[in-house]
């Protein structure tokens, strides 16, 4: 497949032009045959794009898996080698890379290449038919589209607050996977009125790998909904004191739980008793593929189930999907589409990943056809007819899209995916096709919202339109994310064998592990890793292992906890990605990894980590994020810094002491947008930002609630998060005028005035404001300010005497999130809601809804 070759161009273009300064040179008279081998690989590489994505033929999947192992098998001989050469001289001195022989990787490219153009001869028709896919177009309604569920919502809503019971009542929602129970549960949750009856609205996702690990995870899920995002202290609680604090939570507020996706019943046995019955009217909703699980959990009476959706409900779910609200599906295509509606057999997931196909081609009957005989094709097999429509749309997928899709199988079921994570995961693995003045983050960007549009991701949480901080992905496609990626030899997720599906390669490229891992295990052995190229871990790590994969280009070991840097990842220089958490601080060797972009260093709770560090990373030229999680650093040696090398790639530095910045330091980092700073010492010289014309992200925060924050703010700013300063009033002034700020949040702040009254004017772009645990008293607003406010979040503001009434004649405005810190708060946002909806505006006031700081 083309993003085979796509790595081995780079590859090759690499040695072409390679710097001739640093440590080593091409042999001149291996050029020749390295300048043919990419001559060769680029025809194919355009040969493979040019070819249908549909067509799914034994024939073409033969070449592709030939494409594949050529390609791989290239990258191995030329990689082994150089990094070998590298390792085996000391520091200073350099070699001469002479390549080993590329001949026989040369005639089968020729030989795949005629091959290709035989094939693209004769399926001509299949290429025109697809091409519509080329032009990739947005769905025009990639929201949650409920269909034939009316009456489920209406039976729902009166278990939920219509019935006289008083009674703690547990009602469990139960149906195959895929048939839109969690959309079901979450239509409810979301619901103004739902949110409105309720003083407490939690909600916890279980999956099928429950553990003793996973009820932390559940309890600090659900604590996190019901009074804000855990402190690094909560982390280190048991789950007897984690319970304890979710039952304090709960006492004396009527509470909506839900827990979606619960396959066992032991989570049950675990967790029910931190549940308090008042007898004031609260609910627990349960959503369950196993009936023995709602029997065991509710009661018979109240269970929920599910069905398949109608011929006629299948059809509008899918031409809702396909079409905008304002136009029509055309004649032609209603017959065919009825045809397809009807062979996804009622599946609502069916329906959606089919409807995100059709929907980059609205108007070719012959693609609509094409898609018709695939699906009539795959439900002939009873028993995996829902996995095969499903994998539909992995065959529909452009090239350039299918390893971004594969990758989501790295993670675990119903993870949380970080964007700014993923972004550089894709980046570092070279999946990222480069667009035209577009950085590889933004181009990044562009095909997450591809997968979004196709239906096979969902956004998690998202701050405004253009801000999504996360995304997931629904079980039954992560399952066809792993087979087919297990199938294509693309990554092997450890402990995950659906069918026992074997390991049909000599090596592997890229291996997941979400459990304990051994160099014993029957499944992996040292020598299939030894040529892998990435390494995530969720679990225990084997060094021994990955001191054997010389190759790696990433190593994500985050979520394990190091006594101290391990020193077998200096032997990894191929390395683009390092993410690790220890006890210790960062060696200065790390600049030994010259290739590396992304550095996330995390310091591990309840250990203290030199602030100090040597500045070996202000030499390494590749880096395009830094990040320095629960802590924040100075450089060592500051005698030396005035030699720091230009950082023009350096786009993420967080988080680093204010007192480190001045004139000459930004000037080296020109291109940089995101920034974290920390003040953990008085300032009394005033920092300028302004020259950083590209930051549109800053965080300021500060050790001390009394320290005050002394910047010149950077022109173009898009975000502002103030943590822990104390706040002034020219502060919110020269705030106010930033002309591009989208999103301001203030966590834990001092106002020094305790009234906070804007000029006409300010904030005239502001989308999204978020106060957590401010003492500000008096908020004064009137229909001036905040013109484009769409998303208000106050929370733990106890000394707020009320949100202003003028805040809901915003015409934007369409979510206040509020908890009950403030009782005046509350009734004042009720207030709100009650005189828009008088007035016909649909304003959404959630209760103790949860959102990451």
């Amino acid at each position: 497949m083309a993003y085979n070759l796509e790595s081995l161009v780079k590859i090759l273009e690499q040695i072409l032009h390679h710097d001739h300064s640093q440590s080593w040179i091409l042999d001149p008279n291996k050029r020749p045959q390295i300048a043919s081998l990419l001559q060769k690989v680029c025809f194919l590489k355009d040969l493979v794009e040019n070819s249908s994505s549909a067509v799914t033929s034994c024939r073409k999947q033969r070449l592709e898996s030939r494409i594949r192992d050529a390609a791989q098998g290239a990258e191995d001989i030329l990689e082994s080698k150089l990094t070998e050469l590298f390792l085996s001289i000391r520091e200073g001195e350099s070699f001469i890379f002479s390549p080993p022989d590329l001949e026989k990787v040369i005639e089968e490219v020729d030989t795949i290449k005629k091959e290709m153009m035989t094939m693209m001869d004769g399926n001509h028709k299949a290429d025109t038919s697809s091409a519509a896919l080329s032009s990739s177009r947005q769905d025009p309604n990639p929201n949650n589209i409920i269909v034939g569920v009316a009456q489920d919502l209406i039976q729902l809503k009166d278990r939920l607050f219509g019935q006289p019971s008083k009674a703690l009542q547990v009602i469990a929602i139960v149906g195959m996977g895929g048939i839109g129970k969690t959309a079901l549960a979450r239509n409810l949750y979301d619901d103004p009125s739902v949110i409105s009856h309720f003083d407490a609205c939690a909600w916890a996702t279980i999956s099928q790998d429950y553990s003793m690990e996973k009820l932390q995870e559940i309890l600090l899920g659900l604590l996190d909904c019901l009074i804000g995002k855990p402190e690094d202290e909560m982390l280190e609680e048991t789950n007897d004191e984690l319970a304890l604090r979710l039952h304090q939570a709960l006492i004396g507020r009527r509470y909506l739980i839900i827990l979606d996706d619960m396959w066992d019943v032991k989570l049950w046995d675990d967790i029910r008793r931190f549940f308090p019955d008042q007898s004031n009217g609260s609910r627990i909703i349960v959503t369950t593929r196993e009936l023995g699980v709602a029997d065991y959990t509710g009661t018979e009476s109240l269970h929920h189930q599910m069905n398949l959706l109608k011929d006629d409900e299948s059809w509008n779910l899918l031409r809702q999907k396909v079409f905008a609200s304002e136009e029509t599906c055309p004649p032609e295509l209603e017959k065919v589409g009825k045809k397809i509606a009807k062979d996804c057999r009622g599946l609502p997931l069916a329906i959606h990943v089919i409807g995100g196909i059709l929907s980059q081609a609205k108007t070719s009957q012959d693609f609509w056809d094409q898609v018709s005989d695939n699906v009539s094709s795959t439900v002939a097999d009873k028993g995996e007819q829902f996995s095969n429509i499903l994998s539909l749309s992995y065959n529909y997928l452009p090239d350039h899209l299918r390893p971004c899709f594969l990758y989501m199988g790295a993670f675990p079921e119903d993870y949380e995916i970080r964007t700014s994570r993923l972004i550089k995961l894709w980046a570092a693995e070279g999946f990222v096709r480069p667009i035209p003045n577009k950085s590889l983050e933004e181009a990044a960007k562009m095909h997450l919202k591809a997968l979004v549009d196709r239906n096979l991701l969902f956004v998690r949480r998202q701050e405004t339109k253009e801000n999504v901080k996360s995304y997931s992905i629904h079980d039954l496609l992560r399952d066809l994310c792993v087979r087919k990626a297990h199938q294509e030899k693309f990554l092997v997720v450890h402990g995950w064998t659906p069918g026992n599906l074997p390991i049909n390669t000599s090596y592997l490229c890229r291996v997941c592990t979400h459990g304990p891992f051994s160099s014993d295990d029957a499944y992996i052995s040292t020598e299939q890793i030894r040529l892998a190229r990435s390494w995530l871990d969720f679990g225990p790590v084997n060094w021994k292992i990955l001191s054997e994969s010389r190759l790696l280009r990433v190593l994500d070991i985050l979520w394990i906890s190091l006594l101290e840097f391990p020193e077998e990842i200096l032997q990894l220089i191929n390395l683009r990605y390092l993410a690790f958490s220890s006890a210790k601080g960062l060696p200065s060797s790390i600049s030994r990894l010259l290739n590396l972009q992304t550095l996330i260093a995390q310091r591990s709770t309840n250990s203290r980590w030199p602030r100090d560090i040597a500045p070996g990373i202000l030499y390494m030229t590749q880096l395009r994020h830094i990040k320095f999680k629960r802590t924040h650093v100075r450089f060592l040696d500051k005698d030396n810094l005035a030699s720091f090398v230009l950082q023009d790639k350096l786009q993420t530095l967080s988080t680093i002491a204010l007192s480190e910045i001045n004139h000459w330091f930004l000037d080296k980092i020109p291109n940089l947008q995101k920034l974290g700073v920390i003040c953990d010492e008085i300032q009394d010289t005033e920092k300028d930002l302004s020259r950083l014309h590209k930051l549109h992200t800053l965080k300021l925060s500060s050790t001390r609630f009394q320290f005050t924050f002394n910047v010149i703010f950077p022109p173009y700013l898009k975000k502002l998060t103030l943590k822990r300063c104390t706040v002034l009033d020219h502060h919110l002034n020269a705030i106010g005028k930033l002309l591009n700020l989208e999103i301001l949040k203030l966590q834990e702040c001092k106002f020094k005035s305790l009234r906070w009254e804007p000029n006409e004017g300010e904030f005239c772009q502001l989308q999204f404001l978020r106060m957590d645990l401010v003492d500000l008293v008096n908020w004064v607003v009137d229909d001036t300010n905040f013109p484009r406010l769409d998303h208000l979040v106050i929370r733990g503001c106890r000394h707020l005497e009320e949100i202003p009434l003028a805040i809901g004649d915003i015409p934007t405005l369409k979510v206040i999130e509020v908890d009950n810190s403030s009782p005046s708060v509350l009734a004042s946002a009720r207030e709100i809601q009650q005189a828009q909806l008088d007035s016909g505006n649909d304003l959404e006031v959630r209760l103790g809804t949860s959102m990451e700081i």
